[in-house]
């Protein structure tokens, strides 16, 4: 079995094909062209009015996930540390994750101005949050290289999803063409992690399938140790930004077809065991997402029927 610091060299090639085909596709964009810059003020601090909840245009829900996803965004330096770290920072591996850190750094940076402008969220909690968290960092643990391509063509895809939703429930759309721009940028990055590691799997099938079925079981978002990730994480299920239904059929279940994981026949015994260990899991994850849909749907009934019920005039009266 080739081993992953041998399999970084093989793939030199095909990193450098799609980095190629990815600078062919990617489009250049500019984070001030999405800001509506026209409704900004000044704050207190330079003898304005500072941030009230009542300025912001935004659901609470809508509030969360935008907080949320750029938080996210935020810990880009811990995100170029670890991927630096697995992929090197020489040739076609070290040009990608250059560009990589660019094309993330502008996200961040339109999420912000947009916050900020709108006064959509509260700039002071929002700074401090940001602060906490880019001081814990993000620390994937002990990831091989192989390990972080097969996460990531997962992640990638999930961010795309999530800021995709995210667009949506704003009911903004100066927020929805942003987010809508941003999640192109998310596609393609998966599109590259998703062929690298289609490669690692014909190059090296057992190691790789080992990595992936990995990375699926024990799958959590980058934003996971962030204050307040799991409460916004509920928020942001139950109003289907994204939830573990998403999660298999969205993100998970693409992948693997495009990698036609479940039909392969090169796997030796490693490969084998770990596609059957996915198999079960996903199973379990299936069934876990329909009941976790069912009950939101039946809690979205209450809500609804108890609101009809409260809108009903007393006639007695």
């Amino acid at each position: 079995m080739t081993s992953s610091p041998h399999l970084l060299e093989e793939l030199e090639p095909v990193v450098a094909e799609n980095l190629d085909r990815h600078l062919g596709l990617a489009q250049e964009w500019h984070p001030h062209d999405y800001i509506p810059w026209s409704e900004g003020r000044d704050f207190a601090f330079m003898g304005g009015e500072d941030y009230a909840p009542e300025q912001s245009r935004l659901s609470e829900t809508a509030k969360a996930a935008m907080f949320t996803n750029l938080l996210t965004e935020d810990n880009l330096p811990s995100y170029h540390r670890e991927i630096a770290t697995r992929f090197g920072r020489d040739g076609a591996w070290g040009t990608w994750v250059g560009r990589w850190t660019a094309e993330e750094n502008r996200h961040g940076v339109a999420l912000r101005d947009y916050l900020v402008v709108t006064r959509g969220v509260d700039p002071v909690e929002l700074e401090r949050a940001r602060m906490d968290y880019m001081t814990s960092g993000y620390d994937s643990g002990d990831k091989t290289p192989l390990e972080t391509v097969a996460y990531v063509s997962f992640q990638e895809l999930a961010t795309r999803v999530s800021h995709r939703n995210t667009g949506k429930v704003t009911h903004d759309p100066v927020a929805d063409k942003l987010l809508a721009r941003i999640s192109k940028d998310e596609n393609l990055h998966m599109v590259f992690y998703r062929n690298i590691a289609a490669a690692a799997l014909d190059m090296a099938p057992d190691e790789t399938m080992r990595a992936i079925a990995d990375e699926v079981i024990k799958f959590e978002m980058p934003g996971a140790t962030m204050a307040g990730f799991r409460r916004n994480s509920m928020i942001i299920a139950k109003a289907g930004i994204y939830d573990n239904r998403l999660h298999h059929d969205e993100v998970i279940m693409p992948v693997l077809r495009h990698w036609n994981i479940f039909d392969r026949t090169d796997f030796g015994a490693v490969g084998d065991q770990a596609r059957d260990e996915l198999v079960t899991f996903l199973q379990a994850l299936d069934v876990q997402a329909t009941k976790f849909v069912d009950r939101r749907a039946e809690h979205r009934a209450r809500v609804a029927a108890q609101s009809d019920t409260d809108a009903t005039p007393d006639i007695a009266s």
